[in-house]
């Protein structure tokens, strides 16, 4: 179906005449020397370059049209193109110049300029965090961005749920170069923040590929569609870069664990042809586990104390109960291109972008003690030596790729952009150091446990065009979805006795695989005007059908009063939605995990079921749909100080639930409804999707920059960014019918508190950059504030974990213009979270094996670590 529509948009649009342009070359400086990294863009246009080392560059650009120039740290400057050479000085200015794409469907503006509130990220800012990857970066960049790091999770713990605004997962859409990434193939379904939801695998998008990131902080639905609820995350990739760059980084905590090393490799080819570009990543990143396990030396899970006479050995031994908690081992292999050629000499230009990730990961699950687990034949231990119980690793196999091509061109005035992409995350699961009781002598300690795959395929047809003090744009998009899960090795979900199939992680099953595909189309329309320099009025509307489940049509207006260079007032309005991933509405499975002070099978029912739909009463799952309204102000006093501050509310109705376990009630006099369904699929409770809630989230986003101040023969620039947020949940639970009948609760106090209070309520952040001569130093503090767990059914064992300031020092050297060094102490204080306080509740620390919390972990628990770089270009 969707290349069906690829061939029709072709031929619609093929015939399309050009129009004429010219390579138009220049050099960018300021005062003292060129400039590089400059951004530069054919005003309300997306088409755009940047200056190499030299600072010079070239860009496609016809006499009369308006070449726009910005950079961090410099004011922005327009220069009217009227020949092939163009030379440009920058002064010092601030970050509200900086031209950005997101959040307008058709003419670039700076984030004065912008109606909406916009964060843009250049990758030097990205780097000094000193953190590893993209997801991590953005946390300790952006405060309504949060990630961290998963233990004892399944496949959480290789993925780590993000989120914008605590707002979960699901609702922050992803781009590359302005173009939708496609989602991971794995639901949090485990106790961490974004349970239930799904997101996109940012750790599949190199830092070495990506030249900035823009994040919009506002609802997008009529913009970009599904998803756009909390707001957009574009990273842009680079494009001409003067040499080739190697970087390469190694690091370890000061518990003497997690060691990590990193290499990449990012150049530009000539492909002989004037204006043309490809831009090439290769990268390597591994680390090792950390483990901060508690150390109770008793267990109070299984009810064995420490002086216990048959295992009171064994336990002074393993004080830990034999746990691994912390990150997981990991492996990241990565290629990036980002391309592009023009096409005669009109204008017109054929691109190409997207990469290939690989990642292997290994983490732990809960230590098979031996008075819980047996191994009566030898399998993994040998014989004659004592049992000592086992821990199961948990081992993921990912591959992320996705692939962007398209042509731009020009026709009767509107800039036309026709593009297709394909996009694809597949997982595939094993369980190993393990085995499976009912196999006896026969068992395997290695099992293959199932897949998961998801892709989708788009097409898409974006036209803009400025009409006097009208910008216009509209649009369509064709997207076809797949979601499929594999069942994994008979041996692996064998259980005839009810223990389990394959310790750790029963395989899914045949009745667990399904191929899921749906489609859907969008239409969109979107106008700005300009009655006057300092008005600004916009509006857009956006209707898409999915085949599973209707219809939707989201609208936002918004406007902006310019202060002219001093600023502006914005404010918007939008309705959005999101609709139900596939994941959500196929997913079944059975894990086994903690609940209630005792281990057992959950079985996750999808929502096609006829045990959910018939049995339950449980209705079709269907969009979210959502109200978000924004209102701030920018202000630039003084040339070198810009702040901004907004206030957001975003409405969200009908959001998709992961239920709490359901289970067998107190009463052992009767059987039921429910709880036949438990007996007759051999689990002891069950979970399911469900539309089930209404959640208010209200917040204030603050950004103060003060940049290039003159401090000893040095420069000087700070940064103060915070988020205050806080959501509730509006109204009752809509629970289905028959488990209301039966005194069921299907979203309990903890599973409440995943979605109020898991992520800080207020982040702060706080950065000093200074540079002198060949010297860099940073000096970067974050606030995460406090969170707070919820017990499911007892407030007397909840437990608010206190707010911590996190310290990061970053220190870089240039030896020459070709070769340069850093070193970071991220953590500096060595700072943790508060220790779990149990209140006698063996449930919230699993019998003293966690001594930190991870259900709502603000930070992680690595401490402190320490990284060395060397970057050298050539």
């Amino acid at each position: 179906m969707v290349k069906s529509y690829f061939m029709l948009l072709f031929l619609l649009l093929g015939t399309s005449s050009f129009i004429n342009a010219q390579q138009v070359s220049g050099n960018v400086s300021d005062d003292s020397g060129p400039i590089p990294g400059v951004s530069v863009v054919v005003k309300g246009t997306t088409n755009g370059t940047t200056t190499d080392f030299d600072g010079n560059y070239s860009i496609e650009a016809s006499n009369g049209d308006v070449l726009l120039y910005s950079y961090v740290g410099y004011e922005s400057k327009e220069a009217t193109v009227s020949g092939s050479v163009l030379n440009i000085t920058l002064q010092s200015g601030v970050a509200l110049d900086e031209v950005i794409l997101v959040g307008n469907r058709a003419k670039p503006r700076s984030i004065l300029d912008s109606p909406v509130p916009i964060d843009n990220i250049g990758v030097a800012e990205l780097k000094n965090t000193g953190q590893p990857t993209v997801d991590k970066m953005l946390t300790y960049k952006v405060p309504s961005f949060n990630s961290t790091t998963q233990a004892i999770s399944d496949g959480t713990a290789h993925f780590d749920p993000a989120d914008l605004r605590g707002l979960g997962p699901s609702r922050t859409l992803v781009l590359v170069n302005g173009k939708r990434k496609n989602q991971s193939a794995l639901v949090y379904i485990n106790d961490t923040p974004g349970k239930g939801e799904v997101g996109v695998d940012l750790k599949s998008i190199p830092a070495a590929a990506i030249e900035r990131i823009e994040v919009l902080r506002d609802g997008a639905s009529a913009q970009y569609g599904s998803d756009a609820i909390a707001g957009v995350i574009n990273m842009v990739l680079k494009k001409d870069v003067e040499f080739t760059s190697v970087s390469a980084k190694a690091g370890v905590t000061t518990e003497g664990d997690g060691f990590n090393f990193g290499v990449d490799l990012n150049t530009s080819l000539n492909l002989g042809k004037e204006g043309s570009y490809l831009n090439f990543t290769v990268g390597y990143y591994q680390q090792e586990e950390t483990n901060r396990a508690g150390e109770p030396g008793k267990d109070d899970l299984f009810g064995v104390a420490a002086d216990d006479p048959t295992f009171g050995a064994w336990l002074a031994d393993n004080p830990d109960l034999g746990m691994t908690i912390g990150q997981p081992e990991m492996k990241i292999m990565d290629i990036f291109v980002n391309a592009g050629v023009p096409i005669g000499d009109k204008g017109a230009e054929f691109y190409t972008f997207g990469g290939l990730t690989y990642r292997t990961g290994k983490s732990f699950a809960l230590y098979r003690t031996p008075y819980w687990v047996t191994d009566p034949h030898n399998l993994l231990h040998e014989a004659g030596t004592e049992y000592q119980g086992f821990q199961p690793t948990f081992e993921t196999d990912v591959r992320d790729n996705n692939m962007t091509a398209g042509v731009k061109w020009d026709v009767l005035g509107f800039k036309v952009d026709l593009s297709g992409t394909y996009g694809r995350n597949a997982v595939d699961y094993e369980v190993n150091n393990t085995l499976n009781i009912d196999l006896g002598a026969n068992s395997q300690t290695s099992f293959d446990v199932g897949a998961y795959t998801f892709s989708n395929t788009l097409a898409n047809l974006d036209l803009s065009r400025e009409l006097g003090s009208f910008v216009v744009s509209f649009g369509a998009e064709i997207k076809g979805e797949r979601f499929t899960a594999e069942a994994g090795d008979p041996a692996s979900y064998f259980n005839p006795s009810g223990s389990g199939g394959a310790q750790s992680f029963p395989g899914l099953q045949p009745s667990n695989a399904v191929e899921a595909k749906r489609d859907n189309y969008g239409v969109y329309g979107a106008l700005d005007w300009e009655p006057t320099e300092k008005i600004l009025i916009g509006g857009a509307v956006r209707y898409e059908d999915f085949s599973d489940f209707g219809d939707n049509t989201s609208w936002k207006v918004n406007g902006r009063y310019s202060l002219g260079d001093k600023g502006a007032i914005r404010a918007s309005y939008s309705t959005g939605f999101r609709a139900p991933s596939l994941h959500q509405i196929y997913l079944s499975n059975v894990q086994t995990l903690v609940s209630g002070g005792t281990i057992s099978n959950q079985g996750t029912f999808n929502n096609v079921d006829p045990i959910i739909r018939d049995g339950l009463g449980v209705p079709q799952l269907t969009a979210e749909t959502s109200k978000n309204i924004s209102a701030g102000i920018t202000f630039k006093p003084v040339n070198n100080l810009s702040l901004s501050l907004d206030f957001y509310n975003v409405k969200v109705d009908n959001r998709v639930l992961f239920t709490n376990e359901i289970g067998f009630d107190a009463d052992d006099t009767s059987t039921n409804p429910v709880e036949q369904i438990l007996v007759d699929n051999s689990i002891t409770s069950l979970k399911f999707f469900v539309n089930a809630v209404t959640t208010n989230t209200t917040g204030l986003d603050l950004v103060a920059n003060y940049r290039n101040i003159e401090l000893g023969n040095g420069k000087l620039s700070a940064t103060l960014a915070a988020n205050f947020n806080n959501t509730d949940i509006d109204g009752k639970i809509d629970t289905p019918t028959l488990l209301e009948d039966n005194g069921y609760d299907i979203f309990n106090r903890k599973e409440q508190s995943r979605i109020t209070s898991s992520r800080p309520k207020t982040k702060i952040l706080l950065g000093l950059d200074y540079e002198l001569n060949k010297w860099s130093f940073a000096l970067n503090n974050t606030y995460f504030g406090e969170v707070t767990w919820q017990h499911a059914t007892d407030a007397n064992n909840d437990q608010t974990f206190g707010g911590k300031i996190i310290t990061d020092l970053i220190f870089g050297y240039e030896f020459s213009d070709r070769l340069s060094a850093s070193l970071s102490v991220n953590n500096l204080l060595d700072v943790y979270p508060d220790e779990i306080e149990t209140g006698g509740d063996v449930v919230t620390d699993l019998g003293g094996r966690f001594k930190y919390p991870w259900e709502v972990n603000q930070f992680g628990t690595n401490g402190t670590t320490i990284s060395g770089g060397l970057n050298f270009k050539f």
